[in-house]
């Protein structure tokens, strides 16, 4: 059976083949001929079977998509980094690109594949397989299989070291499409490298998922954070972090609670309880009301209105970092830090959550009287009440949509569009459908 299905397979990829090729535009055809001028080889040989390696078990997802160094994305040094990775990919353009990898099927270590052959030219020329592993083996092996690894990394994709459907949409993007992407996003930093300079900021790479500190034009910190998911964009903005409020209510905004809140209360009417959510009538200010008198699915949100107590429960988590804005969205700690340990991490209704954001606290408060030595922070939490703090001198903070930038060392990074901003370039979804959020996820800020 095993050897008819091959058989059967190599039939069908070769009709497949001689199809295209017969219609004179085939990617196989556009494949052939990008390799030959670059290397001078012609295609894999795919006349001769070879026995499939034994599967291998999935590799474990390590979460290792931090920036490395303390060069700022809001720096000359990145804006010299996206010049020579712009001028690096139109060589690839202008040397025909990269090849297409043919079929949806997902190529996994151990397979035997006539598809493997494009996957490893595919590769090389990104610069994730070295050339001398050579392309005329159609077997995915362990080096094709880091290779796959180092491609997800560089593009912000679960590392299962497998072609699943999101990192075959990212192999399967042009080069043309990756050069516009790259020239966007230079127009991006460089649009950030143009404000005037300061001494301490935030910023916040919306579909990066990351969030640095910046003092002295070094990054300081970073933070993996949790950004609104689609349709409930986070905002790209600049603004002033202008204090600190910890052990807050969560003041439950009109739109989550119409169109989150209010929709779960008529299947869960005790969430409010367990939540410790309070309704009030007018405004978070007014009476407190007995919500069984309430008829959810009518409920008004500009007339009933939610008040969540302070504590470990609270959407808001421990602390909330002010930033006044037209937009309404903040920075704050979360009592979901499982989320965290997901790659794609678009969950929230458009405020920005925040991975050890203490130690963020910690450097936003320690210009501010009495605030200089550290463990304050820690002393107001231990303590365990609410305590407003407002500064004297605050800090910016930029929510920016950065999705392509390079390394000075040469890497080029690439993050998925999650909100549709770069234009031609959009690329599919790349959540990953076997790991959803929980339910809760996106009911807070």
């Amino acid at each position: 059976m095993t050897s008819f299905l091959k058989l059967f397979r190599g039939i069908g990829f070769a009709l497949v083949v001689a199809v295209l090729s017969w219609s004179g535009s085939s990617a196989v055809a556009q494949n052939a001929n990008w390799w030959e001028g670059i290397t001078g080889f012609g295609q894999p040989d795919f006349s001769g079977k070879k026995a499939s390696l034994e599967r291998t078990p999935p590799r474990q997802d390590t979460l290792n998509d931090l920036r490395p160094n303390d060069i700022p994305w809001r720096s000359d040094e990145m804006l010299a980094a996206m010049e020579r990775a712009i001028a690096h990919y139109e060589r690839i353009v202008n040397s025909g690109g990269w090849p297409v990898i043919p079929g949806t099927r997902m190529l996994r270590p151990g397979d035997d594949d006539e598809r493997v052959g494009f996957l490893r030219r595919r590769l090389m020329v990104s610069g994730e397989l070295a050339r001398s592993a050579g392309t005329h083996s159609y077997t995915f092996d362990s080096i094709v299989e880091q290779a796959v690894v180092r491609f997800q990394e560089n593009n912000g994709l679960r590392t299962t070291g497998r072609v699943d459907q999101p990192t075959l949409a990212a192999l399967n993007m042009t080069a043309e499409e990756r050069l516009a992407q790259l020239k966007i996003n230079h127009g991006r930093i460089l649009e950030l490298v143009q404000q005037p300079p300061e001494d301490r900021y935030v910023l916040v790479n919306v579909p990066a998922f990351q969030l640095e500190a910046v003092e002295r034009y070094q990054t300081v910190l970073r933070h993996r954070v949790i950004v609104g998911r689609q349709g409930r964009d986070t905002p790209s903005l600049k603004t002033m972090i202008r204090g600190l409020n910890f052990f807050p209510y969560w003041r439950v905004p009109d739109s989550v609670a119409k169109l989150d809140v209010f929709p779960r209360l008529v299947k869960e009417p005790g969430y409010l309880q367990q939540e410790r959510i309070r309704v009030v009538s007018g405004d978070f200010n007014g009476p407190e009301i007995d919500p069984t008198s309430i008829d959810w699915s009518q409920a008004d949100a500009r007339v009933i209105k939610l008040k969540q107590d302070p504590g470990p429960q609270n959407a808001l988590g421990l602390v909330r970092i002010d930033m006044q804005n037209e937009h309404g969205v903040y920075m704050h700690d979360t009592p979901m830090k499982p989320l965290f340990q997901q790659r794609a991490r678009a969950f929230s209704a458009g405020c920005v959550r925040v991975q050890d954001v203490f130690q963020l606290v910690e450097w936003l408060a320690r210009n501010e009287p009495g605030w200089e030595t550290p463990g304050q922070v820690q002393a107001v939490l231990d303590m365990g009440q609410a305590l407003d703090l407002k500064f004297s001198r605050p800090v910016p903070v930029y929510f920016a949509y950065i999705t392509a930038w390079a390394e000075p060392d040469g890497r080029i990074s690439f993050r998925p569009d999650i909100y549709r901003r770069d234009g031609a370039v959009a690329m599919a979804d790349v959540f990953d459908p076997d790991a959803p959020p929980p339910p809760s996820a996106g009911l807070a800020p």
